[in-house]
């Protein structure tokens, strides 16, 4: 990551560049990345490819002023911290949901060491998580504006990551290349079975400490307090201006699922 490409992101964050890789500064970066960066799913639903790999991950997030889901977001941010000076390394997750863990690779979160000792998992690109990073080795409850945070050991080496006492994924801690999550991200991208394939969704926190999230034609806006409203977008127009001043996304017309029209 060329010095351009690092000033570049730190503008579409909205950033200086830290003078340390301080565990205060990636803290503050965390934060600045989930409220100017949507989670979203639109290329998949566009006919775009997802590309993991270093340049197109920074052409879309910073250059594009797009978002992405994990791998996008996670895999662009973690170049981003090493370019100033932290130790980073891609970690692997797998997603518990009804039907138990998800697939192998279903998740790609950052183990990061900051110059001031610090050991801690970034992740930007889970949704609705937590609004800071998670101390790696606490054992013990971790407050944050997005719910009380656990880190528990799950057995073999790996971790699970809870939420309000309910379990939100399980990382392992060896760590990875990005290259390792490419298959992820095509079975995301393309099978049936993928919720990311099934709807539409772009979501990022206010400045306030609430959120915006537009899945296909419903907003829901929630406050601080978690106080939420939706309402059913009637025209185009309004999805349009939506994506453009909500989440700084320019389309020229409405994605739609695409209803198993995958290769």
């Amino acid at each position: 990551m060329n010095p351009t490409q690092t000033d570049a992101y730190l503008r579409r964050l909205g950033a200086e560049r830290p003078a340390r890789a301080t565990a205060d500064a990636l803290r503050e970066l965390h934060l600045r990345h989930l409220r100017a960066v949507p989670f979203e799913n639109l290329s998949i639903h566009l006919g775009e490819p997802v590309v993991l790999e270093e340049d197109a991950l920074l052409a879309k997030v910073a250059g594009g002023r797009r978002g992405g889901f994990c791998y996008e977001l996670n895999g662009a941010f973690g170049l981003l911290l090493a370019a100033l000076g932290h130790e980073v390394q891609l970690l692997a997750g797998r997603v518990h949901g009804d039907g138990g863990l998800g697939i192998p690779y279903d998740h790609l979160a950052l183990r990061v060491r900051t110059v001031d000792g610090e050991d801690l998992i970034a992740d930007v690109g889970f949704g609705a998580h937590s609004h800071g990073p998670l101390a790696f080795g606490e054992r013990g409850d971790q407050a944050d504006p997005g719910g009380t945070f656990r880190v528990v050991e799950a057995g073999d080496g790996d971790l699970d990551v809870l939420r309000d006492g309910k379990p939100q994924y399980r990382l392992e801690t060896r760590p990875r290349t990005l290259a390792d999550f490419r298959a992820g991200a095509w079975w995301h991208s393309t099978s049936p079975e993928s919720h990311f394939t099934q709807s539409l969704v772009c979501s990022r926190i206010t400045d306030d400490g609430g959120r915006i999230t537009l899945s296909g034609r419903t907003l829901t806006t929630t406050d601080a307090e978690g106080r939420k409203e939706t309402r059913e977008l009637g025209t185009d127009e309004e999805v349009l201006a939506v994506y453009r001043d909500g989440f700084g996304i320019g389309l020229s017309h409405v994605p739609t699922v695409r209803d198993g029209q995958f290769g």
